[in-house]
């Protein structure tokens, strides 16, 4: 997710349990071996080897091109870094990044992907895992299931896989079932992705996947509590309550604070918005913050409007209902 998923949201997001491992956004390969400072910039916690956050979840690098040799040429550069793993991203649906042969416009041969995983496998599997993720196809699903073994059958130790095609970008549905048709053909593991937004959608991604992992994206930055909140049903059958808004607010202001200790006010503040933009799709209070502060240019202005403390009757009834759903067992759902 570029742009989003940088180290310090990476920290943020696994100070509790429930991620097991992370991925960095993605580095962009064209035709070059790219210099040591991009991979540092990009990943920074290869400055103390293993690369993991502060909490200790690992670090692993993302790749995004299609060249070959080149691709391969920065592994081997990654490698020497420290890098402890490489993804391929054969996902992205950027229409940019398509118009420059890039993310999911490699679907619409197996063979480029065959290609690509092969040559950094060779390169750097000896050492270190391979990993691929890839979409239902670029146009349609007529390939998705080829472009998924030629992936394995480049040497990729494990494949997420996105639950739509590149031309339905984020749109709903996921299509968890395809995701199931793929695993039951490969030997290696598989790890559903998209539209996972609550424990229900976890589960059901699970159950029509047939996956034993899933991934999380933006369903993780609109509840920063989704990985948790999922790890403490699995191991208690517990259902944490709704994330309140004030915990909310709290993470975005950590979140600012850090961030402001190296970006200029203006840019912060843009990043702030980007963030409660994707917490108000799921979230009716932080809607509510969102066109309230929308226009705010000021940082600080916007931090005290994130922190005033919301009347809202969505929010009276989450709060008065928290105690009690600690102790509430999901509905619908099995035991885990």
């Amino acid at each position: 997710m570029e742009g989003v998923i940088d180290s310090i949201t990476r920290d943020l997001l696994t100070r509790q349990p429930g991620f097991d491992w992370t991925v960095t956004e993605f580095v962009r390969v064209v035709d070059t071996r790219l210099p040591p400072r991009v991979y540092h910039k990009t990943c920074p916690e290869l400055a103390r080897l293993p690369a993991r956050t502060p909490s200790g979840v690992p670090v692993h690098l993302q790749l995004l091109g299609s060249d070959p040799a080149a691709l391969a040429a920065n592994a081997w550069q990654a490698l020497q870094l420290g890098v402890r793993s490489i993804d391929l991203n054969f996902g992205c649906p950027a229409k940019l990044v398509n118009r420059h042969d890039g993310g999911a416009s490699l679907l619409r041969d197996p063979r480029r992907v065959y290609a690509a995983v092969s040559a950094v496998h060779r390169t750097v599997g000896h050492a270190i895992p391979v990993t691929a993720k890839i979409r239902l196809g670029f146009s349609d699903r007529r390939l998705a299931l080829a472009c998924a073994r030629a992936a394995e059958n480049g040497g990729a130790s494990q494949l997420v896989v996105h639950a739509r095609t590149r031309d339905e970008g984020y749109r709903p549905p996921a299509h968890w079932e395809w995701i199931g048709r793929i695993r039951r053909h490969l030997s290696i593991p598989v790890v559903a992705n998209g539209d996972i937004w609550s424990l229900e959608d976890y589960w059901k991604a699970r159950t029509l996947s047939g996956c034993r992992d899933v991934m999380l994206g933006r369903g993780a930055l609109a509840d920063p509590w989704l990985a948790p909140r999922i790890h403490h049903w699995l191991m208690t059958g517990e259902r944490l309550p709704d994330t309140r808004w004030q915990t909310r607010a709290a993470f975005l202001s950590a979140y600012a604070a850090t961030q402001r200790e190296k970006l200029q006010a203006r840019v912060v503040v843009s990043l702030v918005k980007q963030w409660l933009n994707q917490m108000r799709h799921r979230d009716a209070v932080a809607a509510q913050r969102f066109e309230e502060l929308k226009r705010i240019t000021e940082l600080d202005a916007l931090l005290a409007g994130l922190e005033a403390a919301p009347a809202t009757p969505e929010q009276s009834a989450c709060d008065r209902r928290h105690p009690a759903a600690l102790q509430a067992q999901p509905e619908a759902l099995p035991q885990p």
